[in-house]
């Protein structure tokens, strides 16, 4: 997201010495002699901040901050008085005005104050974003996120799938997200109005697996007083997702097997069958092909889910998402508690990519809710990186804190080789060096 001022007087001395300055300060501008010709590129989204003469001709200062306000009241005004109006700027302030700089004033001063205006500015923008991603759940990108090849494949995979009806075996390691995966093929389905019905296996009362999802008639065994639907039937013409299969009883798996086939279930203690119009999506942390060679699972069972599997990838596999994500998680977290959502600093962001997950996105999701409380969130890492070099682990942690810096800084290549004390020219061999783009901190700008 490109940042930049918009400078507005009616003194052309001072038009040309502004440009000189903020050009020197590498800061972007648009200089401009009328309060309609600013008012005009203001917008809800527009990056940068407003800096304006009070006193003009026609509409002055005070009528464009208004103006300005009423479309966001949190853009940031900056005011320059003269001598004569330091109590109408005060008084300004109280409507909403950022700041004021008084004449004659030092071109420090000047871009100081935008610069602070400009990061409150990149802060709302970026909160904004924030919240937008956590509220709009029919955003795939907003709900499995991340820029690395793998999710970008996990997604196109998502969305092709989705439109079909075919069954799914999802696949990956505990707490990677594959109910996310789940509730998005679902949603994005023709079947999404309809019921979502999670069913976890591994929770299922051994003894009372079958009526769970099956259902019962009345007097089917003893303590069924009543009729009662199984889950299955509850999930008519919507999706059933059978959580952790892999721990579903092997006695279970044969009737759950002809359940699927032939998309009909008989209750307990019934003799005629009920027709499903349900769709089946599985998912499985372990290796089903090796539990089918252990005689823990049907193979039959297994070629019937696999019609389709997608694999949702270990953070390990994806460090690059690590920072956006932990943000994304941060302001749920923020939300979820009332809290307001601080800054995360690029150190910690970095810290969050280099170290391991081994709970992957649930345990990045806790300590994601340890920061919004005020709690340390690091965890001590694991020893799954040894197998890199010294030179490999050096490099990866470089990258981690390139990208991680430019993310803090909202994508300002200038912020960006400043805070980590390099030259402009290093900065940019460095993220030649590790394939990185500008684009890389514009998308989560």
């Amino acid at each position: 997201m490109k940042q930049t001022v918009l400078f507005v007087d009616d003194e052309e001395e001072l038009r040309h010495a502004t440009t000189q300055t903020l050009m020197l300060a590498d800061i972007p501008a648009t200089i401009l002699d009328k309060a309609e010709l600013a008012l005009a590129q203001i917008s809800r989204g527009f990056p940068g901040v407003l800096v304006t003469d009070i006193r003009m001709p026609g509409n002055d200062g005070l009528w464009l901050m208004r103006k300005a306000l009423e479309i966001d009241p949190e853009f940031p005004v900056i005011l320059v008085t003269g001598h004569g109006d330091v109590n109408l700027a005060v008084a300004s302030m109280r409507e909403g005005a950022y700041d004021f700089i008084e004449k004659p004033f030092a071109p420090s001063r000047l871009v100081s104050t935008i610069q602070r205006a400009l990061d409150k500015r990149r802060l709302t923008i970026e909160n904004r974003a924030l919240k937008r991603e956590v509220g709009g759940r029919d955003k795939l990108e907003a709900r499995l996120i991340g820029r690395s090849d793998a999710m970008v494949a996990l997604r196109k995979e998502v969305r092709t799938i989705a439109a079909t009806d075919a069954d799914v075996l999802i696949t990956g390691d505990t707490g990677v997200g594959k109910d996310v995966t789940a509730h998005a093929l679902h949603d994005l389905s023709a079947r999404g109005p309809h019921p979502f019905v999670h069913i976890n296996c591994a929770a299922l009362p051994v003894d009372l697996v079958e009526s769970e999802l099956f259902g019962h008639e009345a007097g089917a065994f003893p303590g069924a007083m009543r009729a009662r639907f199984g889950k299955f039937e509850f999930a008519r013409q919507g999706t059933v997702f059978l959580d952790e299969i892999d721990s579903l009883p092997v006695g279970v798996q044969a009737k759950l097997l002809h359940a699927i086939q032939e998309r009909q279930i008989t209750r307990l203690g019934a003799n005629d069958p009920v027709a499903l119009d349900i769709r089946i999506i599985a998912a499985a942390k372990t290796d089903l092909a090796a539990a089918v060679a252990e005689g823990r699972f049907r193979a039959d069972l297994l070629y019937r889910l696999n019609v389709v599997t997608l694999h949702v990838p270990p953070l390990t596999a994806r460090r690059d998402d690590i920072p956006s994500l932990f943000l994304n998680l941060a302001a749920q977290a923020a939300a979820r508690y009332s809290k307001q959502m601080a800054e995360v600093p690029a150190a910690l962001l970095s810290q969050m990519a280099t170290q391991d997950w081994p709970g992957n996105v649930r345990e990045l999701r806790n300590a994601a809710d340890r920061f919004v409380l005020g709690l340390n969130p690091s965890n001590e890492p694991t020893s799954d990186a040894e197998a890199l070099t010294l030179a490999e682990k050096m490099a990866e942690h470089e990258k981690s804190l390139i990208l991680a810096a430019l993310m803090a800084q909202g994508g300002s290549l200038k912020n960006t080789y400043e805070a980590l004390g390099l030259s402009r020219k290093a900065l940019y061999e460095k993220m030649q060096r590790h394939g990185i783009s500008k684009a890389d901190a514009d998308s989560n700008a």
